[in-house]
């Protein structure tokens, strides 16, 4: 049954396009000519408008530069001065973001005091203005002095890019628009002269073929040379004898191509600006017109085909249905979903057996991905814990190697210091004293490691605790029992003492872990600068106290300052203490309610403030 309606929809369909399809493709064939030609006037119009609208882009561009040329001009030659022109052709080029450069120049013996040749020139140098009075060159014959001159009035002057005869040399092209200066009786004593940028002027130029995907503008001189360079220089002509200075059109075959060109004269100068694009370009839309007419004939005669065969199709549309869904289904979408029907036949139950068993899928498939997604999350974290296990392993056995290396060293040193004490041997009092002080040098050492790790401790986070907002403390008086205990143990070194607070201001803390914490700075300036040059100062603010410890050294490298306040982190393993002294610190500061920065503005070493409220 199938095969014969779908035989029956087919002839159907033939026999009804044998005789709708002549008058359907003549009445088609009719809109598609004269639709062709409206087109085609439309997209040459377009084309030229194309032209003119970049054509007056280019002149707004320039008249901003004749305009600040043209209202300067009364300046130059009420203020016709050496030192009025410098500063006159700064302000021009200042106050004109448009403007490139600027040259004030004048006739000959104008300013004897000058010598016989006086010039300023102006000129943009990237944020800068350069401002000069040029050396002594021939510039009368230059175009750009020497046309305005002969005119006697305003010009434009061709493009050019040598500029190296003044103070200011450049490779810039530029175009320049001069200005006659006339003094008393109307008697010509020097040229002004603006200085556009060639390449602002060519973005200008370029903003107009975005229409076109191949089409490029051209501007070019009277003697036909392209003033914007472009791949059509070798080929095409557009010198004043070809273009005649007028608004036109040419057609031109460059290879196999015919292009088609549009051009006229930029007023005010001698410049003809071209639009060039190949003729396929510009009839872009006719040709798809075509494409639009052959599919509009396709499609017609397959629609009228589809609605001879839609009413024998209707019949088995649930079967079509259900085959396109197990399709989909097959290729792995199971969210397809088929739906349930209130028929009763044969379709229907089937399409309904189909409607239950995707159900099951989808709910099947679901319950897979929720099981992958949950042994997803669950490798991840895995993997996260190992690596933090890992990396917990590494600094374990870095901390204790770091431990043992740095209790060991001073336990050795006392020892052996002890041995020689204890051989019986009488040593000279210089030498008595030398093997006490390191002996001691090292037991303080020793304890302050020891304290450390008492300090890093759950226990020593306790003690902490309890000690806090306990005494009442001095500012300058412990700053200067903090200096008296670095200097006792590194009796070589001094250490400066400046503040600006009163001895009687004091503040409501720990003692005990505010020297801790001054004394870790003071220890750290002395062990990583020259040791010549510490200082402690305190200052105030409105609610805190500052203690500053300032030294001249090597300072903190950028990459460690991320890292500074983390336990157990040296800027050098070999280094002398375990890596806790500026966490330490910082814990300290916090835990009395204050906080300890690293100043980074200053350069010469390393500064330090201890905040502390009051």
């Amino acid at each position: 049954m199938s095969r014969i309606s779908r035989h029956l929809s087919t002839k159907l369909g033939l026999g009804i396009l044998l005789m709708a399809a002549p008058v359907f493709v003549i009445t088609l064939g009719m809109l598609f000519l004269q639709s062709r030609f409206f087109i085609h006037n439309e997209a040459a119009e377009s084309f030229d408008r194309s032209l003119q609208t970049t054509l007056q882009r280019v002149r707004n561009y320039m008249s901003r530069i004749e305009t600040a040329t043209h209202a300067n001009q009364w300046l130059a030659e009420h203020y016709f001065q050496p030192d009025s022109l410098l500063k006159l052709s700064h302000r021009i080029v200042n106050l004109n973001r448009d403007v490139y450069g600027c040259s004030i120049s004048a006739e000959p013996d104008m300013f004897p005091q000058c010598g016989r040749y006086f010039t300023v020139y102006s000129l943009t140098d990237n944020d800068s203005i350069i401002t000069v009075r040029e050396p002594q060159y021939e510039y009368f014959e230059k175009p750009w002095y020497k046309y305005p001159r002969e005119l006697e009035k305003p010009c434009w002057i061709d493009p050019y890019d040598d500029y190296t005869e003044g103070g200011l040399n450049h490779s810039e092209t530029i175009a320049s628009y001069g200005i006659p200066l006339k003094g008393e009786g109307g008697k010509i004593v020097g040229i002004m002269s603006t200085d556009l940028l060639f390449s602002n002027l060519a973005k200008t130029v370029n903003e107009g073929v975005k229409d076109y995907e191949n089409a490029s503008f051209v501007l070019v001189g009277s003697d036909g040379r392209y003033f914007i360079p472009s791949e059509y220089e070798e080929t095409l002509d557009l010198s004043h004898e070809q273009t005649g200075g007028r608004v036109g059109v040419m057609h031109v075959d460059i290879g196999d191509k015919t292009y088609h060109v549009s051009h006229c004269p930029v007023p005010g100068t001698s410049w003809t600006l071209a639009l060039i694009c190949p003729d396929d370009d510009i009839l872009a839309s006719c040709r798809h017109l075509t494409y639009l007419a052959i599919a509009l004939i396709v499609i017609g005669l397959l629609v009228i085909l589809w609605l001879c065969r839609i009413a024998v199709n209707h019949a088995i549309r649930p079967l079509s249905a259900l085959n396109a869904s197990s399709k989909k289904i097959a290729e792995g979408r199971y969210d397809e979903v088929i739906p349930h029907t209130q028929r009763e036949d044969a379709v229907g139950q089937l399409q309904n057996s189909f409607a239950t068993m995707t159900e099951a899928l989808v709910e099947h498939v679901d319950s897979i991905r929720q099981t992958t997604e949950e042994t997803k999350q669950s490798n991840e974290e895995l993997v996260h814990a190992m690596e933090m296990a890992k990396e917990a392993l590494r600094q374990k056995t870095e901390f204790i190697q770091n431990v043992s290396h740095q209790i060991r060293t001073p336990l050795n040193i006392i020892q052996g210091f002890a041995q020689v004490l204890n051989s019986g041997e009488t040593l000279p009092e210089e030498e008595r004293k030398t093997v006490t002080t390191t002996m001691k040098h090292n037991a303080v050492h020793l304890n302050r490691m020891v304290l450390m790790l008492f300090d890093s401790s759950d226990t020593g986070s306790e003690e902490e605790l309890k000690k806090i907002c306990d005494d009442k403390v001095f500012c300058n008086a412990i700053a200067t029992e903090c200096i008296s205990l670095t200097e006792t143990r590194f009796p070589e070194h001094t250490v400066a003492f400046e503040t600006e607070v009163p001895n009687s201001l004091q503040i409501v803390t720990s003692h005990l872990y505010l020297s801790r914490s001054l004394l870790e700075l003071l220890y750290n300036a002395l062990k990583y600068s020259d040791g010549e040059h510490i200082k402690l100062r305190v200052t105030q603010t409105e609610k805190t106290v500052c203690f500053t410890v300032e030294d001249r050294g090597m300072g903190m490298p950028e990459e460690w300052q991320e890292k500074l306040y983390k336990p157990f982190v040296k800027v050098n393993s070999l280094s002398e203490g375990l890596g806790l002294g500026l966490s330490l610190t910082m814990r300290h500061a916090i835990r009395l309610g204050g906080t300890l920065k690293l100043d980074t503005t200053y350069h010469d070493g390393c500064r330090f403030t201890m905040e502390m409220p009051k």
